[in-house]
């Protein structure tokens, strides 16, 4: 199973998310960290992912090339200008484009309040990601 895991700034998210990955299901993921800076990708490849991809052209490329079996990001990888303005037009459209499951992680930031997520922690919303993916890798 391929599974990509976007992220920017610090990737901290990213990083919870891969080691997360690492622990419960290991053996049967290929993680590629897809990092808007180096220091996000190189954080995503020291938590565990097999292999990083930095920036706008990469990441887009990457998106257009690979087909992916899904891809795990905090919300604001769905909005120009998200995570601080390191979301590109670019990335949220190529991302948006790409035919995988898409696992959204709806942080409360920049004003974007999705109902039924208030009392969700992060650790809760992984855990259902993990979950879910364990469950398409035995179909």
């Amino acid at each position: 199973m391929k599974i990509a895991v976007i992220d920017a700034q610090g990737a901290g998210l990213g990083q919870t998310v891969i080691k997360r990955i690492r622990k419960e299901i290991y053996e049967e993921t290929y993680i590629i960290g897809l990092g808007t800076n180096t220091i996000a990708t190189s954080n995503m490849v020291r938590a565990g992912a097999n292999v990083g991809i930095t920036g706008e052209k990469a990441i887009c490329s990457f998106c257009d090339r690979h087909n992916i079996d899904c891809i795990i990001a905090p919300i604001g990888i769905m909005c120009n200008c998200g995570i601080n303005g390191e979301i590109t037009t670019s990335i949220a459209q190529s991302i948006f484009q790409m035919d995988c499951a898409k696992y959204i992680i709806p942080l409360r930031k920049h004003n974007i309040f999705i109902p039924g997520t208030r009392n969700l922690e992060i650790k809760e919303i992984i855990n259902e990601i993990i979950i879910d993916i364990k469950q398409s890798i035995i179909q």
